[in-house]
């Protein structure tokens, strides 16, 4: 069975996506490792990073995935295009680093609350 064109974008659109989250939460999960070495922190980005750079560029629709993807490209200049990286600079960065994937976490969590006008119908619904 052939596919068709849309098919495939779909396809490589999803793993885009899924390649972006994957970065994100392995960056997550290497700054809330306090054991996690300057050179183990910049290897395994630099790995992460050749992964996703080997998937062709999709033009990105959401805000999440935009500021996502901006994110990781400035956090990689910053890191392993940084020569003088070390143990200090990156428990220096740590904190802040966290509270910004957190605060990108908190944008792509928007979406699934429901809207304020629809709040009020369910509120007072008990009362009837």
């Amino acid at each position: 069975m052939a596919y068709t064109q849309k098919q495939i974008d779909k396809f490589n659109r999803q793993k885009y996506i899924t390649e972006l989250e994957k970065i994100s939460k392995n960056l997550f999960r290497m700054f809330r490792d306090e054991k996690m070495s300057a050179e183990d922190f910049v290897t395994k980005f630099r790995q992460l990073k050749k992964k996703f750079d080997e998937k062709s560029a999709i033009h990105l629709d959401s805000e999440y995935h935009q500021q996502l993807k901006s994110y990781i490209e400035r956090l990689f200049l910053q890191t392993c295009g940084n020569e003088g990286f070390d143990d200090k600079a990156l428990s220096d960065i740590r904190e802040a680093e966290m509270s910004n994937l957190n605060r990108l976490q908190k944008l792509k969590n928007g979406t699934s609350y429901k809207k304020e006008k629809h709040k009020s119908k369910h509120k007072n619904e008990d009362w009837g």
